[in-house]
């Protein structure tokens, strides 16, 4: 492999990372109604565990409020069973034909709990970015470039893992930011 394709490798890989800590970060509700809060909810459907997003339709009539209309209505109590179960602090109401959510405001104890929970995603994401680093300076290794190549691609790796965790940092902040914003 070329110095150039290691180069080029590791810098998808760590591209790749900081779009997985967007993902995340945008399941960390903040006070709004956000319908990616609800990514991770699987609801019992016909006794297969299926993600909720793809037995509702998810919509946001009110900043504070998510709606949520279910292709097969029979399926509902299942849906409210499994947001309820996910201790995601939603009270979700059924009128028989919908499910609405009143995203309750943050408290600050709750606030707090969720920068913990951003803040452990980031350092998540910065020990893949470090796991990519020795993964391509390993590969450097293998493929016995001369000394001084060597000591250059991996001064090169280690740039862009300043400039990764210099990212992960920024939307850290961001995120905080969000969160205490009352």
């Amino acid at each position: 492999m070329s110095e150039d394709e290691i180069i080029k490798k590791t810098q998808e890989k760590m591209e790749k990372t900081i779009e997985t800590l967007e993902k995340r970060f945008a399941t960390v509700r903040a006070g709004r109604a956000n319908p990616s809060s609800l990514d991770g909810v699987m609801v019992s459907y016909y006794g297969a565990m299926t993600p909720l997003k793809q037995l509702v339709t998810i919509s946001v009539p009110e900043a504070t409020q998510l709606l949520l209309k279910p292709f097969d209505k029979s399926c509902l109590q299942e849906v409210e069973k499994a947001i309820l179960s996910s201790n995601l602090g939603y009270n979700p109401s059924n009128d028989g034909e919908t499910i609405r959510i009143v995203v309750p405001s943050l408290t600050e104890e709750r606030r707090h709990e969720l920068t913990k929970q951003v803040k452990s995603i980031a350092e998540e994401a910065k020990v893949a970015i470090r796991t990519i680093r020795q993964d391509a300076n390993k590969e450097i290794e293998r493929e016995e470039y001369a000394e001084d190549l060597e000591k250059s691609l991996c001064k090169e790796v280690q740039d862009l893992v300043n400039d990764y965790n210099g990212k992960i940092d920024a939307k850290l902040k961001e995120k905080e930011q969000e969160l205490l914003t009352v």
